[in-house]
């Protein structure tokens, strides 16, 4: 798994255990839906730290909550 897969399965996972959708989502964060889609469908491929943070921020969620996953710890290192 990549990060950007690991960085959507987490946003969703916390959509849905707090059932809300993504337009939700965008509104309680601030954030046009739109810059959440593109994470989560793909087209966004490096997600500013902000916009994460952000969305930490709407849901009331540290950083180190959001990437404190065993999904984000076992991440291989990725060098290009």
């Amino acid at each position: 798994m990549d990060t950007i897969t690991a960085v959507r399965n987490r946003i969703l996972q916390l959509c849905g255990e707090r059932e809300i959708s993504i337009n939700k989502l965008a509104t309680i964060c601030a954030l046009p839906p739109s810059s959440i889609k593109n994470i989560l469908y793909g087209k966004s491929q490096n997600p500013k730290l902000i916009t994460i943070k952000m969305i930490c921020d709407g849901l009331g969620i540290t950083l180190g909550e959001f990437f404190g996953t065993p999904e984000f710890d076992a991440l291989e290192q990725e060098v290009t």
